[in-house]
């Protein structure tokens, strides 16, 4: 039994999906409520679905099942204020889990985040590795939870205390791809932009808020959901690499290429408008990401990622365009 916290999220589910196409005995751990997040799950539904809460006592009961955790939940929203819930959520729960896949030596991969490298713009201080983490400084509260997990497991490796059998960090940069319709604002730029240019309106892009950084030239490294779920299995597939690791795909594109690609894949015009940034995310804003992939191409891992333009229209034309929305 593989146990995915998450599971009816947005890369969870699609981690979910690829497990059942491998025969995998799954549990979720997630809330389904009325977001219509059951639709995630409606083509590879799991053997269970259970409440966070309620994990402690399903591991007492079924831990001896359990060989793996994907460890994909958390308040992921950029813009989160409550701070007690989400150390909670997403700092807790991961030491919880951590101890007890270290105790009964269960593999442990876990969701980390670019969000904590926060505003930094030069391209080679996007180096992953528990020990290249202290100096980072996060621009949020969803950022800095992420980067209080990860000190924790530098300090807990570094103290010698007990680990995993084989333990992984994700540094998701900004990930694209069906499944990810519950998330509101949270959505990604790419299924926003395909909404405007569908109606015929221009995309819509945030003014730079960097002084000498033109309007549309913010750069994000953008990366396909699929190749997000290839690396987590082979990750799980390689159970001699551990680390804290970058997926990202190496490659900062703007935000005027991606509006272009939504434009040519909707076989609509190129037109562009430049938007005032909400003053929410002034100051919060990564205007630049790009993921170092050095540390898991050293690891063995050697598939090619999906181009921006490739993602995009395999995106609108499979999935946006023809209203098969999910996996």
């Amino acid at each position: 039994m593989i146990i995915v916290t998450g599971g009816a999220g947005f890369i969870g589910s699609c981690t979910q999906a690829a497990l059942y196409q491998r025969k995998e005995r799954t549990v979720i751990v997630d809330r389904l409520r009325d977001q219509g997040k059951w639709h995630n799950l409606a083509a590879h539904p799991p053997e269970a679905i259970i409440a966070p809460e309620s994990l402690p006592e399903f591991l007492e009961e079924y831990g001896a099942e359990v060989k793996g955790v994907f460890h994909l939940g958390a308040i992921s929203a950029t813009t989160a204020r409550d701070g007690d819930l989400v150390w909670q959520t997403n700092v807790a729960l991961s030491q919880y889990l951590w101890r007890w896949c270290a105790r009964y030596e269960v593999p442990f991969i876990y969701a980390s985040s670019a969000a904590t490298y926060g505003g930094v713009s030069n391209p080679n201080a996007f180096r992953d590795g528990i020990e290249e983490i202290e100096t980072l400084k996060p621009l949020t509260l969803y950022g800095w939870s992420k980067q209080a997990f990860d000190l924790w497991v530098a300090r807990t490796l570094a103290e010698g205390e007990p680990a995993p059998p084989q333990w992984a960090g994700l540094k998701f940069f900004n990930v694209y791809g069906p499944n990810e319709y519950h998330k509101g604002k949270m959505i990604s730029v790419i299924k926003g932009k395909y909404d405007e240019v569908a109606r015929g309106e221009p995309a819509r892009l945030f003014r730079s808020d960097v002084k000498g950084l033109e309007d549309g030239h913010q750069k994000r490294d953008f990366i396909w959901v699929g190749d997000v779920v290839r690396v987590m299995l082979w990750l799980w597939d390689n159970p001699q690499v551990s680390g804290l690791l970058n997926c990202g795909t190496g490659r900062a594109r703007s935000y005027l290429d991606l509006a272009y690609a939504v434009c040519d894949a909707c076989e609509k015009e190129r037109q562009i408008e430049f938007i005032e940034m909400p003053a929410t995310l002034k100051g919060q804003y990564q205007s630049y990401t790009c993921a170092d992939m050095s540390a898991l191409r050293q690891a063995g891992y050697q598939a090619d990622f999906v181009t921006l333009e490739t993602g995009i229209a395999r995106y609108v034309e499979h999935y946006l365009a023809n209203g098969r929305y999910y996996l």
